[in-house]
């Protein structure tokens, strides 16, 4: 097999569904990734988002530090040097913003979830993003569904475990690193999603690589108007890594006057839902995993990567 990442249109769920459904399942179990191109997300919404991420991690550290909901990093600000990779001691070189479901008193999850933080200083960034999380929403269903249908799976299966789901649209700014202490940190270090499935949408710079099934690191290329997609542990689990959960990083680049901008949204399941093993999955061996719900294991993961105590 050619060693590159499978490059899929969107457009081909619906013109030639069967080619699609076969290369995009083929292309996560081989990488764990794919690139999706012609997806519901137009060129000026994009730029937009990336217009209001400058703004919102231009404005003073004092005043970021107010929206820091305390909260394990749910909602709202989480500063540079917080976050820790799985089994890293060294901090990533980023700073971030959640931005979380909005729920109505008819969800069983209203109060589960806390709510989302707003920047006052930015009066459009509350109604922009909150369409821009609705926008990636409906594109990561959309592939789960896709996903479930090629798995044989009930075409609601996996739409149905991230309805009212704790998915989190992710804004990143990682720094210039000119003047900063890299030494043994880069800006994302060696790790793998926590998530069921991950939309990374096109960022500002280089440096996503991937780890392949022979140890060598490889580039995650795509341009401004694709989106990376990929696998998490929680899909993992869910498949006995049949889908893989592929452990990738971002480097530290040559340029250490340039910041980079990235906006990863992941799908998260609500928290009673299971992750099982699939008993088409299981194998001769039965499942790798015990058994676990989706609000178990993120709280567990969370705690690893250094956002709350145990």
């Amino acid at each position: 097999m050619a060693n590159e990442i499978k490059r899929l249109n969107m457009k081909d769920l619906e013109s030639n569904r069967d080619e699609f459904l076969s290369e995009l399942y083929t292309g996560l179990k081989e990488y764990g990734f794919v690139v999706l191109r012609d997806h519901n997300i137009n060129r000026n919404k994009l730029d937009r988002a990336y217009a209001l991420l400058q703004e919102l991690f231009n404005l003073p550290l004092e005043t970021k530090l107010k929206y820091d909901s305390g909260e394990g990093g749910r909602r709202g600000y989480v500063a540079f040097g917080r976050e820790n990779a799985r089994g890293n001691p060294h901090a990533d070189l980023k700073e971030f913003w959640h931005v979380g479901q909005d729920l109505t008193p008819a969800s069983d999850y209203f109060r589960e979830y806390p709510e989302n933080v707003w920047p006052e200083e930015i009066p459009e960034f509350e109604e922009f993003f909150k369409g821009f999380y609705h926008d990636l929403e409906s594109l990561g269903k959309t592939v789960l569904e896709a996903l479930g249908e090629v798995m044989g799976l009930e075409k609601n299966f996996f739409r149905a475990m991230v309805t009212d789901g704790n998915s989190i649209c992710r804004l990143l700014h990682y720094p210039a690193l000119k003047n900063l202490d890299t030494k043994n940190a880069m800006r994302a270090a060696a790790h793998a999603d926590i998530n069921l499935l991950t939309l990374l949408v096109g960022a500002t710079d280089s440096g996503l690589e991937l780890l392949d099934k022979d140890g060598n690191w490889m580039p995650v290329e795509s341009n401004e108007d694709e989106i990376v997609l990929d696998t998490g542990d929680m899909m993992s689990r869910l498949t006995n890594d049949v889908l893989p959960s592929t452990v990738h990083r971002v480097v530290n680049p040559a340029n250490q006057e340039r910041s980079r901008y990235s906006m990863p949204f992941f799908l998260h399941p609500h928290s009673n839902a299971s992750l099982n093993c699939l008993p088409k999955c299981a194998g001769p061996g039965g499942s790798k995993y015990p058994p676990i719900t989706a609000g178990e294991f993120l709280d567990q993961r969370l705690v690893e990567i250094g956002l709350t105590k145990s």
